[in-house]
């Protein structure tokens, strides 16, 4: 199954570092983020858990859960923990999902259906693009992918940020320009007229060009 933006986040059931889930059940009526890993143990991904360990209180605030997934068993799982906290600084306290089989991986598209093998039998490079975010909606839609080859650690701020505006223009009719933050100005899209923009932002809006409408972020 290819996953596309607005596609619906397959439901799996695994097990984790803290047990057994269901996944849009964990999910419940929030956020979710699910990254992956080729494999535990690997460089790269141990100071990526390690750095979003640290960031749980900052998606906790927009009511998002993390969840990580490797393909390997979680009894590796909680080894390669006591690593990440030893040189990362940060404990993992999020569930880290097993995936020995590779069915959560192939399920979101990261791995071909055809490809061969448990996690016993494969190499971090044969797993190479189990390297990818999902941003996952209360609708259980993905939102937003990013994928990532093995050499280039993932930026986690990015993905807060990226968090930061797909819940704003969710709860607003308005599109993040370029390098947007939360506090900066936004843009009115296309599809709002005039007319339904000055029901909205009674103190106006700059033009910049008819298609090109700025205004200050809506609370």
């Amino acid at each position: 199954m290819s996953l596309r933006i607005n596609s619906v986040a397959p439901d799996f059931t695994a097990q984790t570092s803290q047990g057994p889930i269901n996944f849009h059940e964990w999910i419940g009526d929030g956020w979710a983020i699910l990254f992956s890993h080729p494999k535990d143990f690997t460089p790269v991904c141990t100071t990526e858990l390690g750095y979003m360990a640290g960031l749980v209180p900052e998606f906790t605030k927009r009511n998002t859960k993390i969840i990580g997934l490797s393909v390997d068993p979680v009894d590796r799982h909680h080894l390669w923990a006591k690593d990440i906290e030893e040189t990362q600084g940060h404990a993992v306290t999020y569930p880290m999902i097993g995936d020995p089989e590779l069915k959560v991986a192939k399920a979101y598209d990261m791995l071909p259906e055809a490809a061969d093998g448990t996690a016993e039998a494969r190499t971090a490079a044969d797993n190479a693009t189990v390297r990818s975010v999902f941003v996952i909606g209360p609708d259980k839609k993905v939102k937003a992918m990013l994928t990532y080859p093995m050499t280039t650690g993932r930026n986690f701020d990015e993905v807060l940020r990226l968090l930061d505006s797909i819940q704003l223009t969710a709860k607003h009719t308005v599109a993040t320009p370029v390098n947007w933050r939360p506090g900066e100005d936004v843009i009115i899209p296309p599809s709002v007229s005039n007319e339904a923009a000055a029901a909205k932002y009674p103190n106006g809006w700059k033009t910049l060009k008819p298609y090109l409408r700025v205004v200050a972020q809506p609370t």
